[in-house]
């Protein structure tokens, strides 16, 4: 495997993206502390706040934060109402000004991204920090900010560039390595979580001088697959190259508000979460055959889950739905306060190896509902809404129900419909 002798790497990642956009969008919120929350309430109390702006953070406050206990520890914040729209947009405008100056390599989230670097950035790392902030401040606006690390592979340059933020470029040299690794605790190195973190202190390995002192097959049987092996290198400055992933899942969930928290309404919500999610699954070109159902009811959460026969028409989708609320329903008793609700598509087959249900013997009925369905989405794509759906479309208070921004997930514009 290949060893960088220079910084090969950029890694971006924005400053309180979702709360700095708020500022930038809305004047009056500049400079003061700001706590995003999902959706508007008269009980505010009852939510979180899901990003919070720099000076919040500066007063203590963090990301997935109770509403009261950041209130207690920062009384000025000011809460608004996240706008996944225009998250979008500025996310789709700073990838084009970033563009502008060099190639982007790969986008992780909707506030990271990565790129390689040519031979003449190579040799200015600052001077082309500096070109990516002016274009920001100039062109998209001052209160956007980003932190910018540079190392021999993306693992350290993600590392480089969370320390020194807001705002900041950090720079590794493959020959000043592995000294500035030294002082980074366990749990801020991407790919180590908590269950990890204790199997690693069960080694013997509690910092990152140990951990660094360990060999790649050590690593191999701690992580318990060629993941391992590959952090090993990756701390070591060697150029590893990202894994090809397939997709997985799709699914969304939503946090409800107060007078939304009954199992009608949350089986309502639901419902509407999970035609969006099978609409992004056909877009992609995709069937699903298990259908998995979450709920977190007050102290307690709830899991439900129904095989299905290789299907993506709605249809089958919420008879697999229902089939499943009528589990939970018996399960949780009708008076249960339901805080969030998520569906999950999953066990994926692309469509092209899709393959007939014998046992069931309704490929006809089958083919009849996709027809619908796909009647449906050409309707509402042509006119640019929702203009038709299969049932009642009742959308919870808040909005942008199955458009919500997750950290690692861009919406496109019709999932805000």
């Amino acid at each position: 495997m290949r060893k960088p002798e220079t910084i090969e790497s950029l890694y971006l990642d924005f400053d309180g993206f979702f709360a700095s956009v708020m500022q930038q969008a809305m004047p009056a919120l500049r400079g003061r502390p700001v706590g995003v929350i999902p959706f508007e309430s008269d009980a505010a109390d009852s939510t979180v706040v899901i990003a919070c702006s720099k000076e919040a953070k500066a007063m203590g406050c963090q990301n997935v934060m109770p509403v009261p206990e950041a209130r207690r520890i920062c009384p000025e914040i000011v809460l608004v109402t996240q706008r996944p729209d225009l998250f979008r947009r500025a996310h789709n405008t700073l990838l084009n000004e970033i563009a502008c100056e060099i190639p982007i390599e790969t986008v992780k989230s909707i506030d990271e991204l990565c790129c390689r670097l040519d031979p003449g950035d190579r040799r200015a790392p600052e001077d082309l920090a500096d070109r990516l902030k002016h274009r920001i401040s100039e062109n998209v606006g001052p209160y956007i900010t980003c932190s910018i690390g540079f190392a021999a592979n993306r693992l350290l340059a993600k590392t480089a560039c969370k320390m020194d933020k807001p705002n900041g470029t950090t720079i590794w040299h493959p020959g000043d390595m592995p000294a500035p690794l030294l002082s980074v605790p366990l749990e801020d190195i991407s790919g180590i979580g908590a269950r990890l973190q204790v199997r690693l202190e069960r080694a013997g390995i509690t910092s990152m001088q140990e951990l660094l002192a360990t060999q790649p097959k050590q690593l191999r049987n701690l992580w318990g697959n060629v993941n391992g092996e590959r952090m090993w290198y990756a701390l070591h400055g060697y150029d590893v190259k990202a894994v090809p992933t397939s997709r997985g899942m799709y699914g969304h969930g939503r946090v409800l508000s107060p007078g939304w928290r009954t199992p009608d309404k949350a089986e309502a919500c639901s419902r509407l979460l999970l035609m969006k999610a099978a609409r992004r699954m056909r877009r992609d070109g995709y069937y699903a055959r298990r259908l998995y159902l979450w709920l977190d009811i007050r102290g307690r959460g709830w899991f439900g889950e129904h095989t299905l026969p290789s299907v993506h028409d709605d249809h089958a989708c919420l008879a697999a739905l229902k089939t499943i609320w009528a589990r939970a329903r018996h399960q949780i008793g009708r008076k249960s306060q339901i805080i969030r609700v998520g569906v999950t598509l999953l066990d994926l087959v692309p469509a092209r190896n899709r393959q007939l249900d014998l046992l069931t013997d309704d490929d006809d009925a089958c083919q009849r509902w996709e027809t619908l369905t796909h009647t449906i989405d050409g309707l509402n794509s042509r006119f640019g809404k929702r203009v038709v759906t299969l049932g009642e479309w009742t959308p919870p208070p808040g909005g942008f129900t199955g458009g919500k921004i997750a950290f690692t997930r861009i919406p496109s514009a019709e999932d805000f419909w």
